[in-house]
């Protein structure tokens, strides 16, 4: 008996305990308003300033209004019917995407480098890292001032380098509509480099060196151990600087607006998505257009981030 009520009086004690605590409003599942009090501020600024602009472009794009945005009248879907029957758009969207490929390429470079950098052994890591991060801090339209004149087709510092190799007439790039998008794609990748090398060192100095110990007792070489183990356990960092770069990719304006700029001949074949929905929206002052083509570039980043995610399930490992 006494064993009995022993055994039975801390499930009591301890039922009282939480019941208690539950009618004081101490229990675990009584938080109040403090996550309210913390996130609601936040939650308030990305309401304000991140879903009105969506919800505000969006009727924008169903209105046609005069030069100033006044007098704005309702036309339905005709926004976007024009939008879809002119040859700008397809033109738009094929450089877009030429672009945010070409600059893709970056990442396995970046990828290269990054891994050079850890070596065991090498010295001077961190200069390393700092060198190949400071174009990353840079302002990019002041950098593509200084890359336009690295590309000028008659003293630039790549063609005079060309000349000296023997090459007798090199092009003139940012004036030919075959090599301007290309010239512009490797700033885009020069420009990334030092952020992608940062992202992939921090996830190489996470990989344990005992996986590298015990595949070299196992006789794999250096090339096996790269694929088998860097890059299947760096994947986590790859799909993130892939989504990025992709995003950045379809947000391609400043670059080429500094180095291509108005009246290039290499301009109409040069003209990014972003690009038309400032030449709509600013130039021609038809803002309602304007705003259908940022629907389109809304709906393009989600649709392609979408099917990146949908994938990654087959590729990207996670410890």
């Amino acid at each position: 008996m006494a064993a009995t009520s022993v055994s039975a009086l801390p499930a009591g004690g301890g039922g009282r305990s939480t019941r208690e605590g539950t009618r004081h409003g101490r229990g675990p599942s009584r938080v109040g308003a403090w996550p309210v009090l913390f996130i609601g501020p936040l939650m308030l600024g990305v309401a304000i300033f991140y879903y009105w602009p969506i919800v505000t472009n969006l009727l924008v794009s169903t209105q046609r209004s005069n030069a100033f945005g006044g007098n704005p009248t309702f036309v339905g879907a005709e926004n976007y019917i024009d939008l879809f029957t002119s040859s700008d758009l397809p033109s738009a969207i094929r450089t877009t995407l030429i672009y945010t490929v070409l600059v893709l390429m970056g990442i396995p470079l970046s990828l290269a480098i990054a891994a050079m950098i850890e070596l065991p052994g090498l010295r001077l890591k961190s200069l390393y890292r700092t060198m190949y991060f400071m174009p990353y801090l840079a302002m990019p339209m002041a950098v593509a001032q200084v890359w336009k004149i690295v590309f000028n087709g008659d003293f630039g510092l790549l063609n005079q380098t060309l000349k000296s190799l023997g090459v007798d007439h090199p092009p003139y790039w940012l004036v030919t509509p075959g090599w301007a998008l290309m010239a512009v794609a490797l700033f885009g990748i020069w420009a990334s480099i030092g952020f992608n090398v940062i992202i992939l060192s921090s996830g190489l100095k996470a990989i344990p060196r005992e996986l590298y110990e015990a595949a070299s007792i196992d006789g794999a070489s250096g090339w096996r151990q790269f694929l088998s183990i860097t890059v299947p356990l760096l994947s986590p960092q790859i799909f993130f600087l892939t989504i990025m770069t992709t995003i950045g990719g379809f947000q391609l304006f400043d670059t080429l607006y500094a180095m291509i700029g108005r009246g290039n001949p290499a301009e109409p074949h040069t003209r990014s998505l972003v690009t038309l929905f400032y030449q709509q929206a600013f130039q021609n002052s038809a803002q309602g257009q304007g705003a259908a083509v940022a629907v389109v570039i809304l709906l393009f980043v989600a649709a392609v981030t979408l099917v990146q995610f949908i994938g990654q399930r087959k590729w990207v490992h996670y410890v």
